[in-house]
């Protein structure tokens, strides 16, 4: 038996942080679509108010985005941010060819995908739930490979 740590174990340790780094960009980068299709802030012209869907969905991008940032509703928030950036997809633009790259839906794509990862694998470390014990915020993750590999 070797007492040297492995690339794979050293890793594993780190998915927590590095899962709640991910969830605080995506939930930045998120809140910041919402809130320029709502305000018309950086450089992006707003939605008029009650404008279907438009409008509503930059007000659940900006609210969902902020929820998942801060790591509080985090499961919740993502899976309805998923869901909508599914929605926008179908909508808007998998009318316009079969491929992201060709309908410009790279965006919703990656966000939706994104979202649904945090969905299953939860807020990470440094969520605000987890701060207050409401949460798991750096709970290691049990994976049934490392429990065969035992």
């Amino acid at each position: 038996m070797t007492t040297t740590p492995r690339l794979g174990d050293w890793l594993t340790t780190r998915q927590p942080f590095v899962l709640g780094l991910f969830r605080m960009m995506l939930g930045l980068l998120f809140a910041s679509e919402g809130a320029a299709t709502v305000f018309g802030v950086l450089d992006r012209k707003a939605s008029p108010t009650g404008d279907w869907p438009f409008w509503y969905a930059g007000v659940i991008e900006l609210v969902c985005g902020v929820l998942v940032l801060l790591g509080v509703a985090t499961r919740s928030a993502a899976f309805l941010s998923s869901g909508i950036m599914a929605f926008a997809y179908f909508t808007e633009h998998q009318q316009d060819g079969l491929f992201p790259l060709q309908n410009g839906g790279l965006a919703p794509v990656l966000f939706c995908w994104g979202f649904l990862l945090i969905v299953f694998s939860g807020p990470g470390a440094f969520s605000l739930a987890g701060l207050v014990g409401r949460g798991s915020g750096a709970r290691p993750v049990a994976s049934p490979m490392t429990e065969q590999a035992r």
